[in-house]
């Protein structure tokens, strides 16, 4: 099977990173303190530590850590960690062009044009006689309930940028789950058109 290559969108160089479910992804361990994190990432890069809005009291509080590449700290965070106070990092959002790619039993997941992922992910399924999973967003991915596919516009094409978690505290599911800060970027929803 064929995946389209980073440098057909113009990244020419990219971590890898593994992703083990309900463990972690990279570098970060589901659990982790803010701290933790940023030891953590710092190996990889320049880190920024804030606080997330607080949009639904039902969660507690959470902080977000930007992680930068080196080198490249005037451009989009290529990771950003989301660690609740109740439970520690829950979240691990990758960037469609800054990120490390990671990938699910092959299949890459980073800044894919959303189509291929989806044509690719269906192949995969039905190669390995598997099922495919659709967020309510309507992006394919694999049937895993910590990895969540999102859209980022990238130019004029959506690429992917997956969401690598667990259930957060107080939530019914991953999707529940998802931080605030990850559905606008610059007063825009992500993965809208």
């Amino acid at each position: 099977m064929a995946f389209e290559t980073e440098a057909d969108f113009g990244v020419t160089e990219r971590d890898e990173w593994s992703y083990s479910p309900a463990v972690g992804v990279g570098p970060l361990r589901f659990g982790m303190t803010v701290d933790e994190v940023v030891d953590a990432a710092e190996m990889r890069g320049q880190t920024e530590v804030s606080d997330c809005a607080r949009d639904h009291a039902i969660f507690s509080p959470t902080s977000k850590v930007a992680v930068h590449r080196r080198g490249v700290a005037s451009s989009p965070p290529a990771v950003t960690a989301y660690v609740s106070q109740a439970m520690g990092l829950f979240c691990v959002a990758v960037d469609a062009v800054q990120g490390p790619q990671v990938a699910f039993d092959g299949l890459p997941l980073v800044g894919r044009e959303l189509s291929e992922l989806e044509s690719d992910a269906i192949a995969y399924a039905e190669a390995m006689d598997m099922h495919l999973r659709y967020t309510p967003e309507g992006y394919a991915g694999p049937d895993d309930p910590g990895i969540l596919i999102r859209g980022q516009q990238v130019g004029q094409v959506l690429r992917s940028r997956p969401l690598f978690m667990v259930t957060r505290d107080g939530a019914n599911s991953e999707w529940d789950s998802v931080p605030s800060d990850e559905y606008h970027v610059k007063g825009r929803v992500r993965g809208l058109t």
